[in-house]
């Protein structure tokens, strides 16, 4: 997906210059109508170079490029760039699980890329998620591509992300955690790590045991067992490749799980 945007600009580009030499019109006072080529040609790109993320995405950018008389600027190609466009569709899809879209999640969202790429590309990956959540979006293609080009760490990392959308109002409605859940399935994310995120988000009496991935009959070695095993596994080190922010994040994730931990360790007494 590194170079999909770098194709569609280039499309979009010509595009812009066919549209500056198409012929004027017969009444010279009349402007010349839009067609709306853009957004297919975008989209069209997108699927050929980038699958059905590349095809959103073509589509959003190309829609915006019909609306206004410049096309948004390219992302850099990286894996930092890949993760992030990746996001910019499956938060659209879990914004609206619920049939509304509301600030705080827009917000959320917004903080998250401004301290990621800065507030000048923050504000441009916007537009594009704005235009994203006009569009129908297949969760089951969608998450299968992130799921086949992406690695274990960073698929754990974006639910996390995804679940900080859902309670930026607040709760996470159920509507929400049934997508998110959808989403964790199709790309490939085994269940009790599913549920062990989920934990961290939507907590019940059993929460620490369910970050952990053991149930309350588990005996103290399988708790320090587990323990070390969602260590291991979360770490942020594991996500440092998509950037400090992401990074961060993932050391919120694992104070969860250590938090977790010391409450099973005061309930039973264990040193």
């Amino acid at each position: 997906m590194t170079t999909i945007i770098i194709v569609i600009i280039a499309a979009l580009f010509i595009y812009a210059l066919f549209s500056i030499v198409q012929k004027k019109p017969e009444n010279p006072g009349t402007p010349p109508k839009k067609r709306g080529y853009g957004k297919w040609l975008g989209g069209g790109l997108g699927w050929a170079f980038g699958g059905p993320i590349g095809a959103i995405l073509g589509f959003a950018m190309g829609s915006m490029f019909d609306g206004s008389s410049s096309a948004t600027s390219a992302y850099r190609g990286t894996s930092r760039g890949d993760f992030a466009m990746s996001l910019l569709v499956l938060s659209a899809a879990v914004m609206k699980a619920d049939k509304k879209i509301v600030r705080s999640e827009l917000d959320y969202v917004r903080d998250f890329f401004s301290r990621q790429f800065g507030p000048d590309e923050s504000s441009r990956m916007i537009l594009i998620l704005r235009e994203v959540l006009q569009q129908d979006i297949n969760i089951r293609d969608v998450s299968m591509q992130v799921g086949q080009f992406m690695d274990y760490p960073s698929r754990l990392q974006i639910l996390h992300y995804l679940f900080g959308i859902a309670v930026a109002d607040g709760q996470c409605s159920q509507e929400e955690a049934d997508v998110i859940g959808q989403i964790s399935g199709y790309m490939g994310v085994n269940p009790a790590d599913f549920s062990s995120i989920r934990a961290m988000f939507v907590k019940n009496v059993s929460w620490a045991y369910d970050v952990l991935e053991i149930t309350p009959s588990a005996t103290n070695d399988e708790v320090k067992k587990a323990y070390r095993e969602m260590a291991k596994k979360h770490h942020p080190d594991m996500v440092a490749h998509l950037g400090e922010d992401v990074r961060k994040a993932a050391t919120e994730k694992f104070q969860q799980i250590n938090e977790a931990y010391e409450q099973i360790k005061k309930e039973r007494g264990i040193n």
